[in-house]
């Protein structure tokens, strides 16, 4: 899968079967979209590709309103979605920087600059719900008018829904934000993970005797925050179990920044610049500012106890499941 950020500069690029949106998290029926843009694209003979943003539009605009506590969490780093697409089969990607002179384009000129001489759209699907340009004043019928004067098919994807309920972005945050992460992964399909390459942090963990792996957030919204029992992937030939804090970290940093930092259990390697997965099994508790150095210690220790009894019981709960078969 090949991606872009913003349009190729070169014109005259294949023709493509195109969508357009968010993708956050890449869930279940952002998956069912994406197989229909891919069968479009095999029976017309032509890239089946992705326009998303970067940051969510509705980050942009909360910012320049000056309320960016009203910026939706984000379920995926860009890294983690552009996963969840190429897994989808999707030739290309274009992330499209989100900022106020993208947002002030016409519908006409999202149409022609974009989707016509930047895309060579020749089939185009979205949600029955789409709006673009500037005010949101281009709509489905824009579109469908746009795509007779220009010669491309448009069509309208619906609601996917099961046994739960709609499957959407905002119901994995919310589940997310709950800890459930059996509904989670329900909607998303897949284990709820965050990726990310081990970065040289201020190595205040190892001295206090729980030495951590830090991956950076690249963004301030994640869609969960707290202490969790975890298992990294990347590392060995099966998960390695540990303790995870993704959070602000209020004891011993008073910067604001988001970090991931996962404490292994029983296992110690040299993990520095590798790219490495960590799923999200449980939470523990809650992220707080302590008053002082011991009584965090305290509290992580409490931590790992609990973390072991969760993978001691599940542990229990795999061999007597084998015992059964």
């Amino acid at each position: 899968m090949k991606v872009f950020r913003g349009l190729p500069t070169i014109k005259g690029h294949a023709a493509s079967a195109v969508t357009i949106g968010n993708f956050d998290g890449v869930h279940r029926g952002h998956q069912a979209l994406l197989r229909q843009v891919r069968e479009a694209a095999d029976r017309l003979g032509i890239a089946a590709v992705v326009m998303t943003f970067e940051p969510h539009p509705r980050e942009f605009f909360a910012k320049k309103a000056g309320t960016p506590e009203k910026a939706p969490t984000r379920i995926a780093n860009l890294r983690d979605k552009l996963q969840g697409l190429a897994m989808s089969g999707i030739d290309k990607v274009l992330v499209e920087h989100f900022n106020a002179e993208f947002a002030s384009l016409s519908p006409e000129a999202f149409i022609k600059d974009i989707l016509v001489d930047g895309m060579n759209v020749k089939w185009l699907m979205v949600g029955e719900d789409f709006c673009f340009g500037a005010r949101r004043l281009g709509n489905i019928d824009t579109l469908i008018a746009a795509g007779k004067q220009y010669g491309f098919e448009v069509h309208t994807f619906g609601t996917v829904s099961d046994a739960g309920g709609r499957i959407s972005s905002s119901a994995v945050r919310s589940a997310l934000q709950q800890a459930d992460f059996a509904t989670a992964n329900h909607l998303l399909g897949y284990p709820y993970m965050i990726s990310g390459r081990v970065v040289h942090g201020q190595k205040l963990g190892r001295t206090i005797g729980f030495p951590t792996m830090n991956m950076r957030i690249a963004h301030n919204h994640p869609a969960l925050s707290g202490i969790f029992a975890v298992q990294v992937h990347g590392l060995a030939d099966k998960p390695v179990p540990g303790v995870a804090s993704l959070g602000v970290r209020p004891t011993v940093d008073d910067s604001g920044r988001v970090l991931l930092e996962t404490y292994l259990l029983d296992f110690t390697a040299n993990c520095y610049g590798k790219l490495l997965q960590v799923e999200f099994l449980k939470k523990l508790r809650d992220e707080e500012k302590f008053v002082d150095l011991p009584t965090l210690i305290t509290a992580i220790n409490m931590d790992v106890t609990n973390a072991r009894a969760f993978f001691k019981v599940q542990a229990s709960f795999a061999v007597s499941a084998t015992d059964r078969i």
